[in-house]
């Protein structure tokens, strides 16, 4: 087995914080804020974490790309074509769904026909996004520390 260089040590620690840091925001914060708080102030305090979310879990994703990059000297691995995927996914979520998805809750909350329905659908996008993100930096961590 040979040792484990600097830059695939970086992609590890950068892709094991967003993993952590997307399974503790989806399993116990967002579900915490809404438990605790009133449904209104839960949604608006979301909505300000949100842009949070996603820049800093792209960030992480950043970092590992870039040390991914490095460790293989260019060449576009699996992990890499992953990674880049992934961040695709966060900037798409950020700039893209999250406005889309917050036009449709406010014109839900004036009563607009079909702007629940169309919340929730776009909701269940950003959920399925997520999800698949989740996954996809768990095969990427599970490539770069085997």
């Amino acid at each position: 087995m040979e040792p484990v260089t600097l830059a695939q040590l970086v992609a590890g620690l950068a892709l094991a914080l967003t993993f952590g840091a997307m399974t503790f925001f989806s399993a116990v914060m967002a579900p915490l804020v809404f438990a605790k708080l009133p449904l209104q102030t839960a949604g608006r305090f979301i909505r300000q974490v949100f842009p949070w979310y996603y820049s800093t879990m792209g960030a992480s994703v950043l970092i590992a790309l870039g040390a991914l990059l490095f460790a293989t000297g260019g060449s576009a691995t699996w992990e890499v074509a992953v990674a880049t995927l992934v961040l695709a996914g966060f900037v798409f979520a950020r700039q893209v769904l999250m406005p889309a998805i917050n036009r449709a809750r406010d014109a839900g909350m004036v009563g607009e026909f079909g702007a629940g329905r169309r919340f929730r659908r776009l909701h269940l996008v950003s959920v399925i996004i997520n999800a698949l993100q989740w996954l996809a930096i768990l095969a990427v961590l599970g490539g770069v520390l085997i």
